[in-house]
């Protein structure tokens, strides 16, 4: 089965202008089996695919339900929990990544980190938590070893250190644009009907591929060295957002580990 294992629909990523009706189109054209969601910190656009279009119609399309997550200390992850999991605490953002391994390993989920050589504080491996101690890489559950908004050393990077540490590399177009969707693929030899199957298949050692290629239209391609500057305001954005969020993720925190 073919996937787009990174997604960001309308309705869930304010940055996104792809609908998820749109999405699911333009991947079935491509012959695509399905996709996973993975909105920041928001599973508005699974709600909306849950309650406006699963079982009505596009019934040979599987839509998974993810999340790419802001730590506080890390960079973002893509995290998977288990079907019947309804908490809203991957909706509060700024959890440490030790916190975050805790909670959806101990919930039965898997994780692993979103262009993992990308911008600097996005990125795990752009960031001074993995400096400090590089085992932390032992704790995920995949690797994302291809994205199509991060350039081809980047995305090597990603593919040589999950060769290291042996572990499965998911491909996702992380498209906000609908020029960019279905420029990754991940080919899972399985039959993957939900977020259950996909779980246990990677925590079985099943294998994936992947490939891709690079869509230069990203803010980055279009802002050169100036982008910069736009890192390190979603840096203090992210910062800020993690703050203001504290006693609903520490409520949300207690509920989840009891």
């Amino acid at each position: 089965m073919k996937f787009d294992m990174h997604c960001h629909t309308h309705e869930g990523s304010s940055d996104s202008k792809v609908s998820v009706e749109e999405y699911i189109k333009l991947l079935r054209d491509q012959g695509f089996n399905g996709m996973l969601m993975t909105d920041h910190n928001s599973y508005n656009g699974y709600r909306y695919w849950k309650e406006n279009i699963c079982g009505k119609k596009y019934q040979d399309f599987v839509v998974l339900k993810g999340i790419e997550y802001d730590t506080f200390n890390a960079g973002h992850f893509i995290v998977i929990l288990p079907s019947n999991d309804e908490s809203i605490l991957m909706e509060k953002r700024g959890l440490t990544i030790e916190k975050l391994v805790e909670v959806v390993h101990s919930h039965g989920g898997i994780l692993g980190p979103a262009h993992p050589y990308g911008e600097n504080f996005l990125s795990i491996y752009r960031t001074g938590r993995f400096k400090k101690d590089r085992s932390i890489t032992k704790e995920f559950d995949f690797i994302e070893g291809f994205n199509s908004c991060e350039d081809y050393v980047d995305n090597d990077k990603a593919a040589r250190i999950a060769g290291f540490y042996n572990k499965q590399m998911f491909a996702g177009s992380d498209s906000h644009r609908a020029s960019s969707v279905g420029t990754a693929i991940t080919t899972i030899d399985a039959d993957i009907r939900s977020e259950d199957d996909l779980i246990n298949y990677i925590k079985s050692g099943g294998k994936t591929s992947i490939e891709g290629k690079r869509w230069y239209g990203t803010i980055k391609d279009h802002l050169g060295k100036a982008n910069k500057l736009l890192v390190y305001g979603f840096f203090f954005y992210n910062k800020a957002g993690a703050f203001a969020r504290t006693i609903g993720r520490k409520r949300e925190y207690k509920k989840y580990i009891n």
